[in-house]
């Protein structure tokens, strides 16, 4: 049955000129039938240059929202509708405005798991793997970094020359991981290598042996002599790691690293997304868009 709506999906991108992104959340089945797998910022990258004229992403509404700011000539669809970013909904433009009044020489640095309309405010974008890097690089020397708590704390200990102003937000499924979860992971699987995103608690990075985004954390497990490894990351990982590096083991870090958004998205919707009997057009106005993707292009400029 799955490979029966896999071979519909294939078929029907090709005739309809669509270009499938899944983000390295996804389910396999999903990252199967995707022209692209990825961080989503390397999504919205794909997507600008692929040739094809429509784009369907299997994500979270910030991640359309991107490609849709990058790719303003491509028809976008969110595969599911319902598929939101709690962490980049957190926030509004409203109340960072007024939070950056009261820190007006205080450069905004936006995660890119922000919303479109918050991004109009930020003075430059990050990803995880590019924070501490454009962090250093920007000429500010004071920084509001949002909405990230926990990866904001990672950044700021990597470039102690800054200030930073920090708020109490983040991904509630990274941050719900403890320091018990940690030693308990470790205990269990005492030969093997932790390897855990920065969204996760400063209590739970500091005991692991590499710290990075989800490629990141990929592309260590992958090319590591190491046969055994504690992914600190959303489960999805653990399960492409395994299909990826049979001669190695992965275990989760909890049971409970599960992102229920990024599991709204079935094969099924992105087949209906296809038929034209679900999905989500992503329609953008365009001041909007041009005032969003400033801080996209300066993260880029930066080097991001």
């Amino acid at each position: 049955m799955i490979k029966d709506i896999q071979e519909k999906i294939l078929k029907l991108k090709k005739q309809n000129d669509v270009c499938i992104l899944a983000h390295s959340y996804m389910s396999e089945e999903i990252c199967e039938i995707a022209d692209f797998t990825g961080d989503s910022y390397a999504l919205s990258l794909k997507a600008k240059t692929a040739p094809q004229s429509t784009v369907i992403m299997c994500g979270v509404r910030f991640m359309a929202e991107t490609v849709k700011m990058l790719s303003p000539q491509k028809r976008v669809y969110l595969a599911n509708p319902v598929a939101g970013c709690p962490m980049a909904e957190q926030m509004d433009r409203e109340v960072i405005s007024e939070v950056k009044k009261m820190y007006p020489d205080y450069a905004i640095v936006a995660y890119i798991n922000t919303t479109a309309q918050l991004k109009t405010i930020a003075d430059v974008c990050v990803t995880s793997s590019s924070a501490v890097k454009i962090c250093r690089a920007i000429p500010e020397k004071n920084i509001l970094f949002i909405p990230d708590i926990n990866l904001g704390t990672y950044v700021k200990k990597q470039v102690p020359e800054k200030n930073f102003k920090l708020l109490s937000g983040g991904c509630p499924t990274h941050a719900k991981i403890d320091k018990e979860d940690a030693l308990s992971a470790k205990a269990a699987h005492p030969d093997a290598l932790f390897l855990v995103h920065p969204e996760c608690r400063p209590e739970v990075t500091a005991l692991a042996d590499y710290v990075g985004s989800t490629s990141g954390i990929m592309d260590f497990a992958e090319k590591s002599d190491y046969k055994e490894f504690i992914i600190g990351t959303e489960n999805s990982i653990v399960q492409h790691l395994q299909f990826k590096c049979p001669d190695k083991n992965f275990y989760p870090l909890s049971k409970d690293l599960v992102c229920h958004n990024m599991k709204a998205t079935t094969l099924v919707d992105v087949l209906n997304c296809l038929e034209g009997k679900g999905g989500e057009e992503i329609v953008m106005d365009e001041e909007l868009r041009v005032q969003a993707v400033k801080c996209i292009d300066k993260m880029i400029e930066y080097g991001g």
